[in-house]
């Protein structure tokens, strides 16, 4: 019973964080228009969202530590919804951008405790099932956050839109809070932090460590920035669709759940420094086919560029978690400190390139940041032994 309720409470956890946290991106085209911003300036409220919480992530793990998963994760869950939910009524610029920053810093408290959570409270042969099922949540609720935001925002206004992503994050919060079963396995713990400064020792002494973050910094620039501005071009001539036809778009994210899934396994069979260029590549060729005209071919390429970087992603946050042995918990932190920094920092310069050249640009910026991820993946190549566990 409680294994069942613990699956229960981490799909609603996973379903409502990412709903949450990617609320504005199928509407900036329409806070563009309503605060009178540039393309750019509207693609702050993402990376005024997704930057706080990377840097939340480690101190929320912290504090977890101290006063417990559950309570840590239950209080993020609902401050971030409250707070979504007053970002539909706020009346200025100013307003919606804290509020967005406030409620990346509240999520931070999810991801950053999920797995130790999981790993405390579930049986030893359930926590890959119930881990699966968290990160089901977190692609789901990315995906239908967005397309349910957009749908009611084309009728009622973006203002309606993140109320009810909001009021959906709170029905969320209420299920986790239901279902998730109290701390058993949790023992309170005070840092040591000359055990910590170790840890991030090897890590830095580790030749492959560095690299894989740098993809994690590159590879989710190029995709957020893809997905930042497409709505932009696609309510642009020739295609001039409704801002819920560009929403639709989000039920693409269908295509990574199944990569990332069929890559690791793949990348299990053969070997992760084998098979990572590969969903590069295709996250490259994905990227360059939209250039091709009509709107089959954007979205057969924007297809290929989420297949390819979520079988990326899956294979790069397994290898940290493999090369960082005891040390995975430090690693997998940093890990997606940088994934999220891409997101927060690549992502808002790709509005420079959107500025300068439109759509073209962002495909030659986008482009740039996987090939130098290509780049990377072939020295990896060279790096991959030994691992921070064989040399410690």
């Amino acid at each position: 019973m409680t294994s069942h309720r613990l699956r229960v409470a981490m799909l609603a956890a996973g379903l409502a964080t990412f709903a949450l946290l990617y609320a504005t991106q199928p509407i900036l085209p329409q806070l563009a228009q309503d605060f009178r911003l540039n393309e750019a300036q509207a693609s702050l409220a993402i990376s005024l969202t997704t930057g706080p919480l990377a840097f939340g992530l480690v101190a929320a793990g912290l504090l977890s530590d101290r006063l417990g998963r559950r309570g840590v994760m239950i209080a993020s869950l609902f401050a971030a919804s409250i707070l979504t939910c007053a970002s539909a009524i706020v009346s200025s610029w100013g307003f919606l951008l804290a509020s967005r920053l406030l409620i990346g810093l509240a999520l931070a408290g999810v991801p950053s405790v999920a797995m130790a959570y999981v790993a405390e409270e579930a049986g030893a042969g359930a926590i890959a099932t119930v881990m699966g099922l968290y990160v089901s949540g977190t692609t789901i609720g990315g995906m239908a956050g967005r397309v349910g935001v957009s749908v009611v925002a084309d009728h009622f206004g973006w203002q309606a839109g993140l109320a009810a992503i909001g009021g959906a994050g709170l029905l969320a919060a209420l299920i986790f809070c239901w279902a998730a079963p109290p701390s058993r396995g949790f023992t309170a713990r005070h840092h040591d932090w000359q055990s910590v400064a170790a840890a991030i020792g090897r890590l830095r002494r580790d030749a492959a460590m560095r690299w894989l973050y740098a993809e994690a910094f590159l590879l989710m620039g190029g995709f957020v920035t893809l997905y930042n501005y497409a709505g932009f071009h696609l309510q642009e001539a020739p295609y001039d669709l409704s801002p819920s036809a560009v929403g639709a778009l989000f039920l693409i994210y269908l295509v990574g759940t199944a990569s990332s899934a069929w890559f690791g396994r793949l990348a299990s069979r053969r070997g992760t420094a084998t098979i990572f260029p590969i969903p590069t590549l295709l996250f490259l060729a994905g990227i360059l086919l939209t250039l091709v005209p009509g709107l089959v071919a954007f979205v057969i390429g924007l297809a290929l560029a989420t297949g390819g970087f979520f079988g990326a992603h899956s294979i790069a946050s397994s290898w940290v978690s493999h090369r960082a042995g005891a040390d995975r918990a430090t690693a997998a932190s940093f890990y997606l400190f940088f994934y999220y920094m891409g997101s927060s920092v690549l992502g808002s310069v790709g509005g420079l390139a959107w500025g300068q050249a439109g759509w073209h640009g962002i495909v030659a910026y986008a482009g740039l940041l996987v090939i130098l991820g290509l780049l990377i993946s072939g020295y990896l190549r060279h790096v991959e032994r030994p691992t921070v566990a064989e040399r410690a």
